[in-house]
């Protein structure tokens, strides 16, 4: 290894990607901050907690639709989106977060491996969502 190489800083790994997003979503929700201002943080939480669950049991697109339809946390699907659609791909991008049915649509509008790819990503982000939310105090009935 030359010295140039061993001087570089490493980056950081899509898991500490992911726990750096969702560090930021779940601060900007308890400071009702970005897309979400005027929500109840607890809600975010709440569904957030709720989301893995509802994945598992009726599909990625039946539970975001789930909660577009409820109205639940529409800041939720943003974050969710911003982190699926363009933050794993482009950890600089700064394109602004996507409104809360660009995932549904993108899923209407995918195939089965887009689909697939999303529903992993996914889950495998709000394991990192929900444990800083749980440690913030964002979660319903706490």
């Amino acid at each position: 290894m030359s010295q140039s190489q061993a001087t570089q800083p490493s980056k950081p790994t899509l898991d500490q990607r992911r726990a750096k997003h969702a560090w930021d979503a779940v601060q900007d929700a308890k400071n009702k901050a970005g897309v979400h201002l005027k929500r109840e943080p607890k809600k975010f939480g709440g569904q957030a907690k709720k989301l893995p669950t509802r994945i598992m049991a009726s599909g990625l697109g039946q539970a975001l639709a789930f909660l577009y339809a409820k109205g639940y946390a529409d800041g939720l699907l943003q974050e969710i989106a911003d982190w699926v659609l363009d933050k794993r791909a482009s950890p600089e991008s700064h394109e602004p977060k996507p409104q809360k049915d660009e995932l549904i649509k993108a899923i209407i509008a995918g195939n089965s491996d887009f689909l697939r790819r999303a529903t992993d990503e996914t889950l495998a982000y709000l394991q990192w969502l929900n444990r800083f939310a749980e440690a913030e105090g964002l979660t319903e009935g706490d």
